[in-house]
């Protein structure tokens, strides 16, 4: 005999979703005497015990009674049941850079600690682990800050979740101190270097097409080969335009595209289902690589720099910073701001206005 929970809860053994509660009861499927029929009256009786003391326990946690649910369980094991979620949604950098936080937490405390075991003083030495780990994927060096700031991150995420599923007694993550990244040099690509680019062989033409698709369009590489045929128009009035779902409201929105960008998606020689079919983020990082290194272009380059190109692009040639942010689908015009370092128009100019008259110089 077993409980069947919906929605699904919570196993505090596993601390993984899960619909049935398994009690070790068992009842006889067809009793013939009148002690089977008295073994299987008691069982279910015990049975219903159990369920009522489940939707009293479901039902106070529910209303915020935390007091009388106790829910202990393996905190690896929950940590883990959230890193599975970026398997399907959001991009794959985004689910390793996850799944590299729970490495990290597992290298740090091991797989046995439990929610109720978990301390502020784990909350803070994990976050001295990863400021002077080395990179577990080398060996070699230390880990960067900015990757250590990363995955400390998300696994603020982690403590937020399970004190919001009553897995913990207090929010630590309100006590938790974030680990400022360093600023980066965000690469990107000129108009001319695109211009190589396009003239340059790569083995797989599709990976030239979503990077190009990428770069005059903005769309992250999930977008892109998530795209299908049905969600892409082009009328006189909107001109082209792809359609697409905001992950966290559901709603949808157009993109306007380039009209460049519309005969890059013509090129593909299907017209139904994904227009970039058959191709996952692991397939292009090697060709792409080569694909720059045998353009001659000297700039470490990957698929998201194409993003980059086309956020630096729009704002050199004039697009205000609040279109390029909603192009972009940013939350805050903050986030956008970062290009703007990249490519600082006043300062170039004000570099450019102290002009001396220097004899056999231009």
């Amino acid at each position: 005999m077993y409980l069947d929970f919906y929605p699904a809860i919570i196993n505090p053994e596993t601390g993984k979703e899960t619909r049935r509660e398994f009690l070790k009861l068992k009842i006889y499927n067809d009793p013939k005497t009148e002690i089977e029929k008295a073994h299987n009256k008691e069982t279910i009786e015990f049975a219903q015990l159990i369920r009522s003391k489940r939707l009293v326990q479901l039902r106070d946690k529910e209303y915020g009674f935390k007091e009388n649910v106790n829910l202990n369980i393996n905190f690896a094991a929950f940590y883990e049941t959230m890193v599975e979620e970026y398997m399907d949604k959001g991009s794959w950098n985004n689910y390793l850079a996850w799944n590299a936080s729970l490495k990290y937490f597992k290298a740090f405390a091991g797989t046995k600690l439990k929610t109720t075991d978990l301390t502020l003083l784990h909350v803070k030495k994990f976050r001295e682990f990863l400021l002077k780990t080395d990179n577990l994927r080398t060996g070699k060096k230390k880990l960067s800050r900015n990757s250590a700031g990363s995955y400390y991150k998300k696994f603020i995420r982690v403590l937020k979740e399970a004190y919001k599923q009553n897995l913990t007694e207090t929010n630590l993550a309100l006590h938790a101190e974030y680990i400022k990244e360093e600023e980066t040099h965000r690469e990107y690509l000129t108009e001319e270097e695109l211009g190589i680019l396009w003239n340059t062989e790569i083995k797989d033409e599709k990976i030239k097409h979503m990077a190009f698709f990428s770069a005059l369009t903005g769309l992250r590489f999930v977008d892109i080969e998530n795209l299908h045929w049905e969600k892409i128009y082009n009328d006189k009035h909107q001109g082209c335009y792809v359609q697409l779902r905001e992950k966290k409201t559901n709603n949808l929105f157009n993109h306007p595209i380039s009209e460049t960008a519309y005969e890059i998606l013509m090129l593909q020689p299907t017209r139904e289902g994904k227009v970039f079919a058959g191709i996952k983020y692991s397939q292009i990082v090697r060709p792409l690589k080569k694909w720059i290194e045998d353009s001659g272009i000297n700039k470490k380059i990957t698929f998201h720099n194409f993003r980059h190109s086309y956020a630096t692009l729009q704002l050199a040639n004039g697009t205000d910073i609040y279109t390029v942010s909603k192009l972009l689908g940013h939350k805050n015009v903050s986030t956008t701001q970062i290009y703007t370092k990249v490519l600082d128009k006043n300062k170039v100019e004000a570099a450019n206005r102290i002009k001396l008259n220097l004899n056999g110089l231009s």
